[in-house]
């Protein structure tokens, strides 16, 4: 598994060491030894990697990687360049466009959102081949779980994007009212029409960040 190079590693270290991660680590790592887990194992903590604890002002929750091959490199919702982009992506492109105007992107790789400090958190970070959710509940959601408590603490604001239920579940771990909440439907085709489009979260959380002194996030993405 690739080690934590930055200030998240103080702060997970004990996480590392606990029994249940032991054992979650023991199933992901046979996974791996078979060529059947996403992302790649380089990959699993590209979200922290990116995005720096101190970084974080933006926290974009996803639920787990992409099962299909090629797809997964350890950001919720990106995608490697030169894969096609995802229908969820693709609807989180259209309300990007609408909302700030920006021209859809060419592809679905949100590097560039990580390195502003827009954490591109999955709830599971990893999942098996062609098996959408296969790896909840072995543990990861603890592990995610503590990851957003420690910036529920940070007296910086933050703004926490939870789109579906299953984001919105994570809810109750963000207690400090300082932070910012923007809860809406899923960018899924399934869900999209429910209350994703028309949400406005990329206007919403530059708002809340010029208002508390921050910086805005530049949505745009490189061709």
């Amino acid at each position: 598994m690739t080690e934590l190079l930055n200030d998240w590693l103080p702060i997970l270290e004990t996480e590392f060491k606990q029994a249940y991660y032991s054992k979650l680590w023991d199933t992901v790592r046979a996974g791996y030894e078979r060529g059947e887990v996403y992302p790649e194992e380089q990959d699993i903590f590209s979200a922290l990697q990116l995005t720096s604890l101190n970084a974080v002002r933006v926290v974009l929750l996803g639920q787990d990687p992409y099962h299909g091959a090629g797809q997964a490199h350890g950001l919720s919702f990106s995608v490697k360049p030169g894969v096609k982009i995802p229908p969820s992506l693709r609807n989180i492109y259209k309300e990007l466009a609408t909302d700030v105007g920006y021209t859809m992107p060419n592809h679905g790789d949100l590097t560039s959102w990580a390195k502003q400090g827009v954490l591109l958190l999955n709830t599971a970070l990893t999942v098996r081949a062609n098996e959408a959710g296969s790896h909840r509940g072995l543990g990861w959601e603890l592990f995610t779980d503590r990851i957003i408590k420690v910036l529920n603490e940070c007296q910086r604001p933050i703004v926490f994007l939870l789109w579906g239920n299953h984001a919105m579940e994570k809810q109750s771990l963000i207690t400090n009212n300082h932070h910012c909440i923007l809860a809406s439907a899923h960018p899924s085709p399934l869900a999209a029409y429910r209350g994703f489009f028309g949400s406005r979260p990329f206007s919403r959380t530059n708002d809340f960040l010029v208002s508390n002194g921050g910086i805005p996030i530049d949505w745009r993405l490189p061709e």
